[in-house]
C-alpha cells in the first residue's frame, strides 16, 4: 500500500472515530486506528465495533477511476445527494418527464432516513421493506456506499444496532446451500455468532440488511419454488433465503432496504414492499454545481484554484441555460464525466499519471457497466448464469450501430422511429424482446436523451414532421460508440461475419477436418458452402479477407481525421470544451447536416491502447491483440502518406492528439519522422496540448530534429514553458512570437540555450512583454550557447538598458548572423552603440530597428556606421526605416512586410506614421 491511500484511510478513520467519541490509538503495522477498549466489562472487543470499522474500511475504498482527479477524496466530501421521490405502488413504474419538470416533485422528495420511520400502515413486530430504484447512473451504487459510511458514523439510521449490507451479484454466484447465519458469517465472520441474529425474542428489530442490485438475483417467489423457512441456522440456496426475509417469514422484525433498476421493479411481489422510492438524479442547477464545486474546487491544487472557480462559473452559467449539458447531468454519472473530461483538459501536468480521453471515456462505462449483463428478464425460470450476455455489447450493437449511422451522415439527432428501427431492429424470439424491454427502460435513457436545442442540429425535413427528436447525452458519446462499433467488428460485411465464424470454428475443433465439414453441411446453406470449402482448403483465404477489413478500419480513420471540409473546425479538445462550458459571445453558424465528427477517428485509435483493451475486456468486449497489430501497420502508411501534404494548424493538432491517444511510442515515433516542421500558429494552446506535444516528441529517437516549431500566438505562459522544454530540445527554429510569456519566462529560455543538448539556431520572441529584466537574463546565455544565429526581440520591451547590456555580450557570442530589436523604444546612442558593437561581431550580417524613436540624423548615422568593414570587405546591413536620407530605403519591403503582417496587434498611430513616411516618398 502506497503513502497516498494510507493517509488517507487514516484520515478517514480519524474521522469517524472524533465522531463516534472514540479513543483513537494506530495499528503499529497498517497506520489504521482503532477503538481502544478500556472497560472492565469486557475482555474482549465489541463485534458491533469492529464490524463499523470494518465496513467503514471497505465502503470508503473508492475505484481506481477516482484517483484521477488528484489530491485528497473522501465520499464524505464529494457527495451530493440525488434527488429521492417516494412513489405510490400505483405509480411506481411511472417515468419523470422532465429533467426541469421535478421541482414540482419536491415535496414528496424524501431522505433514505425518513423511509424508515413507522407510518399508519406499520405493524408491531415487522420491519420494513424499503425498496429503492432508479435507471442506470441516477446514483443507487452511491447512496448505499454513503448510507452505509454515516451508519458507521452513528449520524444516519442510528436507530438499528446492525446494518448488514449484501451485493447480489455475489450472492448470485453462490450455488451451495447455506442458512442466513452461515451466510452472514462467510463475509462478516466478527458476527457469526451474534445474538441479534439468533431469532429469539425481537432482537431482530434492530437489524438492517441492504440488497444492492437486487435485479442480479432470480428471485422466485412461488411456495412451490422456495419452500418456507423461520429458522436462521436451516440451509437454504441464497435465493431462498432472501425471499423468506423479504416475505417476513424468517426475521420477520428486521427491516430491508433493497436497491434495483427500473425494469426489476416487478421481481418483488408488491405485498412485500412496504415503500417504494425512486432515485431521480441531480433535477436542478444547484445539486449540480455543489458536485462540481466538490470535484473541481474544493479538490483542486491552490495554484489552479482561479481557474477551478472560472470553470465552476462557467458550467453553471451553462447549466442554468437549461441547455443540453444541464439535461445530460441530471444523472450524477454524467456529472462525473464532465469533471473529469474538464480536470483532464485544464489540470493535466507532468506529475499526474498519463490519462487521454478515451480512457476517461472508458473508465466512465467501465464504472457504470462493469459486470452488468442482460439477463432474461422477470418471470422466467432459467437461472440468470446460464443465460446471460454483456449489457455494454448490447450497447455497442445497438447504440453504438445508431451512432455510426449518425456518424456516416453527420447526423446528431434522431426521430422515434429511427430509434425504433436501429435499437428495437428485427427481433424474433420471446428472450430478445425482454432483453430489448429490460435495454430499453433500464439502459436507453442513459446514452439518449430529448433534444433541448432541436432547432440547432436538426433538419429542416424533421422539424416541419414535428417529431421528437433524441441525441446523445454528451456528444464525444455518440463518436466513442461509433468507435468501438468499428473497431469491435461490428461493422463487418456478412461475408466477414461468416468467414470469422467459421474460421474460430475450424480453429476450435479437435475432430477430423473431414468429419467436421459434414456436420457443417447440413445446416449450412448451399450457397454458402463453397465458401466454407475454401477456408478449409485455403486457410489464408479468411486470413486475407480479416486483413482487408481491418485496413479498412485504417482507411476510414485516416479518411476521417483529415477531410478537407473540416480542416478549419477548432481542434478536437477545444470542441470538448466547448461542448461542456457552452460558447460565450458571438456564436458561430451551426451545421445542421455536416457537423464534424473530429474526436470519431481518435477514439478509434484510443481503443487500440492496451489499457483500454483490458477495461474493455471486462465490459464482455474483446479488442484481439492481432486484430490492434493489423490496423496499426495499415493506418501508419495511411498516416505517413497523408502527412506528405501540408495541414492546417487545427488538422495537425489533432494528429498529435491522436497519436497521443494511441499510447504507442513506436507508431509515433515512425509517422513523426515524416514531419519536420510543427505550425501550431493561433491554436489555443492549453496546459494538456503542452503536455501532448511534449509526450509525443518524446517518442522520437534521439537523432530527430524539427525544423521549426512554430508557436506563435498561442497564449503561452510561463507553466506551459515548463512542460515543453523536452520539445524545445529537439527544434532548430523555434517560434514563440505574439504570446504571454514574462520577465520570469526569460529564465527558462536562458536555461535552454545553456543546454549542451539544444540546437535552437534561431529564437523569435518578438510581442512578448520579456521587458528589460526579463532580456538582461536572457542575453546571460550568450557567451556560452553554440547553436544561435538568429535572435528576434522585436516589440518586448527591451529598451536602452536592455540594449545596452546585449552589445556588450556580443563579442563572447561568435554564430549570431541576424538581431532583431525593432520597436523597442529604443534611442539614438542605445541604437548607435549597439551598431558599432554588431560591426566588431565576426558574423553579425542584419540589425532590425526600424519602429524605434530614432532620428533623421541617427538613422543617416546607422545606415553609414553600416558601410564595409576594413579588414573583411563585408558590411552590416541596418534596417532602421523606410528612409534613407532623403530616398526611400533599399530595404524598405521587408519592413513594411513585417508592418503589415502585424498591423492589427500594434499601435495604430505608430503604424500609421511609418506607413505616411513610406507615401510621401512614394508619391
Amino acid at each position: 500500500m502506497n503513502l497516498l491511500p494510507r493517509r488517507q484511510m487514516s484520515h478517514l478513520l480519524k474521522t469517524w472515530m472524533w465522531q463516534m467519541g472514540m479513543e483513537a490509538t494506530p495499528w503499529p503495522v497498517s497506520g489504521f486506528y482503532c477503538r481502544k477498549f478500556t472497560t472492565s466489562n469486557s475482555s474482549e472487543p465489541d463485534p458491533i465495533e469492529i464490524h463499523k470499522r470494518k465496513l467503514f474500511l471497505w465502503f470508503s475504498h473508492l475505484p481506481q477511476e477516482e484517483k484521477q482527479f488528484g489530491g485528497f477524496f473522501s465520499p464524505e466530501t464529494m457527495h451530493v445527494d440525488p434527488l429521492i421521490l417516494e412513489r405510490d405502488a400505483e405509480e411506481r413504474a411511472g417515468l419523470l418527464c422532465s429533467p426541469f419538470q421535478t421541482q414540482t416533485h419536491c415535496n414528496r422528495s424524501v431522505t433514505v432516513e425518513q423511509l424508515f420511520q413507522h407510518t399508519d400502515t406499520w405493524s408491531e413486530g415487522r420491519g420494513l421493506n424499503v425498496l429503492i430504484y432508479g435507471a442506470v447512473g441516477t446514483g443507487k451504487s452511491t447512496v448505499v456506499r454513503k448510507l452505509v459510511l454515516d451508519w458507521c458514523a452513528g449520524t444516519t439510521l442510528s436507530h438499528f444496532q446492525l446494518l448488514i449490507p449484501f451485493s447480489c451479484e455475489d450472492l448470485s454466484q453462490l450455488s451451495k446451500v447455506t442458512s442466513l447465519r452461515d451466510l452472514v458469517s462467510r463475509k462478516y465472520l466478527h458476527l457469526k455468532k451474534h445474538p441479534l441474529l439468533s431469532g429469539e425474542g425481537n432482537q431482530a428489530k434492530n437489524v438492517l440488511f441492504l440488497f444492492n442490485g437486487m435485479e442480479k438475483m432470480q428471485l422466485d417467489f412461488r411456495i412451490g419454488a422456495s419452500e418456507l423457512c423461520s429458522d436462521p441456522n436451516e440451509g437454504l440456496p441464497p435465493s431462498v433465503v432472501v425471499v423468506n426475509l423479504l416475505r417476513k417469514y424468517l426475521l420477520p422484525e428486521t427491516s430491508i432496504l433493497i436497491t434495483t433498476r427500473l425494469s426489476a421493479l416487478d421481481c418483488i411481489p408488491q405485498k412485500y414492499v412496504t415503500r417504494y422510492a425512486q432515485i431521480c438524479g441531480f433535477n436542478d442547477p444547484s445539486r449540480q454545481r455543489a458536485y462540481f464545486t466538490s470535484r473541481l474546487l474544493k479538490q483542486s491544487d491552490t495554484a489552479y484554484n482561479q481557474e477551478a472557480q472560472d470553470l465552476v462559473e462557467l458550467l453553471y452559467l451553462n447549466l442554468q441555460r437549461e441547455s443540453q449539458l444541464a439535461a445530460a447531468c441530471f444523472l450524477p454519472s454524467y456529472c462525473w464525466l464532465t469533471c473529469a473530461t474538464l480536470h483532464f483538459l485544464h489540470f493535466t501536468n507532468t506529475k499526474a499519471p498519463i490519462r487521454t480521453l478515451t480512457g476517461i471515456y472508458t473508465s466512465f462505462l467501465r464504472l457504470n457497466f462493469g459486470g452488468e449483463v442482460l439477463g432474461t428478464g422477470a418471470g422466467t425460470n432459467m437461472p440468470i448464469q446460464e443465460h446471460q450476455s454483456s449489457l455494454m455489447l448490447y450497447v455497442v450493437r445497438t447504440v453504438g450501430k445508431l451512432a455510426f449511422e449518425g456518424v456516416t451522415y453527420k447526423r446528431t439527432s434522431f426521430s422515434e422511429a429511427e430509434l425504433e428501427q436501429w435499437i428495437g431492429g428485427k427481433t424474433k424470439t420471446d428472450e430478445e424482446l425482454r432483453q430489448l424491454a429490460m435495454f430499453r427502460t433500464d439502459v436507453l435513457d442513459f446514452f439518449l436523451a430529448p433534444s433541448i436545442e432541436s432547432g440547432k442540429c436538426i433538419s429542416q425535413d424533421l422539424r416541419e414532421n414535428n417529431e421528437r427528436q433524441y441525441v446523445f447525452a454528451v456528444p464525444a458519446m455518440q463518436e466513442y460508440l461509433a468507435a468501438l462499433y468499428v473497431v469491435l467488428g461490428e461493422n463487418k460485411s456478412a461475408l466477414e461475419k461468416l468467414t470469422n465464424k467459421v474460421s474460430v470454428a475450424i480453429g476450435q475443433a479437435s475432430e477430423d477436418v473431414n468429419a467436421l465439414v459434414n456436420i457443417f453441411s447440413k445446416f449450412i446453406p448451399l450457397r454458402i458452402f463453397a465458401v466454407f470449402n475454401l477456408l478449409k482448403l485455403f486457410p489464408k483465404l479468411y486470413e486475407k479477407i480479416s486483413s482487408l477489413n481491418k485496413g479498412s478500419i485504417a482507411r476510414t480513420m485516416a479518411a476521417e481525421l483529415f477531410r478537407t471540409e473540416d480542416s478549419y473546425n477548432e481542434d478536437v479538445l477545444d470542441q470538448v470544451e466547448q461542448s461542456l462550458l457552452g460558447v460565450h459571445g458571438p456564436q458561430q453558424q451551426q451545421y445542421s447536416e455536416r457537423q464534424p465528427f473530429e474526436l470519431y477517428p481518435i477514439f478509434m485509435g484510443g481503443l487500440l491502447h492496451y489499457g483500454n483493451r483490458v477495461l474493455l475486456q471486462q465490459l464482455g468486449c474483446s479488442i484481439q491483440s492481432t486484430t490492434v497489430a493489423q490496423i496499426t501497420r495499415a493506418i501508419r502508411k495511411y498516416l505517413v502518406r497523408e502527412l506528405n501534404k501540408p495541414q492546417p494548424p487545427e488538422e495537425l493538432m489533432d494528429l498529435l492528439v491522436l497519436l497521443y491517444e494511441f499510447q504507442n511510442p513506436r507508431l509515433t515515433a515512425e509517422v513523426l519522422t515524416s514531419i519536420r516542421a510543427i505550425r501550431l500558429t493561433n491554436i489555443r494552446m492549453t496546459s494538456l496540448k503542452c503536455f501532448i506535444l511534449s509526450s509525443v516528441l518524446s517518442c522520437t529517437p534521439a537523432s530527430y530534429y524539427l525544423e521549426e516549431l512554430d508557436l506563435s500566438s498561442c497564449l503561452l505562459t510561463n507553466d506551459m514553458l515548463q512542460m515543453l522544454w523536452p520539445a524545445f530540445r529537439q527544434t532548430y527554429s523555434l517560434n514563440l512570437q505574439f504570446n504571454i510569456l514574462g520577465p520570469e519566462s526569460c529564465s527558462l529560455l536562458r536555461d535552454l540555450l545553456l543546454d549542451p543538448r539544444s540546437v535552437i539556431r534561431s529564437l523569435k520572441l518578438c510581442d512578448n512583454p520579456l521587458l528589460e529584466s526579463g532580456v538582461q537574463i536572457l542575453v546571460e546565455a550568450l557567451p556560452e550557447n553554440q547553436s544561435l544565429t538568429n535572435l528576434s526581440l522585436m516589440h518586448t520591451g527591451l529598451g536602452d538598458e536592455g540594449v545596452l547590456d546585449m552589445a556588450k555580450r556580443l563579442q563572447q557570442h561568435k554564430r549570431l548572423q541576424e538581431l532583431n530589436v525593432a520597436y523597442n523604444n529604443i534611442g539614438d546612442d542605445a541604437a548607435l552603440f549597439l551598431v558599432d558593437a554588431c560591426r566588431e561581431h565576426p558574423s553579425i550580417q542584419t540589425v532590425h530597428l526600424y519602429l524605434n524613436p530614432l532620428s533623421k540624423v541617427a538613422k543617416q548615422s546607422l545606415y553609414a556606421q553600416g558601410v564595409p568593414r576594413s579588414h573583411s570587405g563585408q558590411r552590416v546591413k541596418v534596417l532602421a526605416s523606410v528612409t534613407e536620407g532623403t530616398d526611400l530605403s533599399e530595404n524598405w519591403h521587408p519592413i513594411l512586410s513585417v508592418i503589415r503582417e502585424n498591423a492589427s496587434s500594434w499601435d495604430q498611430q505608430h503604424v500609421i506614421q511609418q506607413l505616411k513616411l513610406f507615401v510621401v516618398f512614394v508619391c
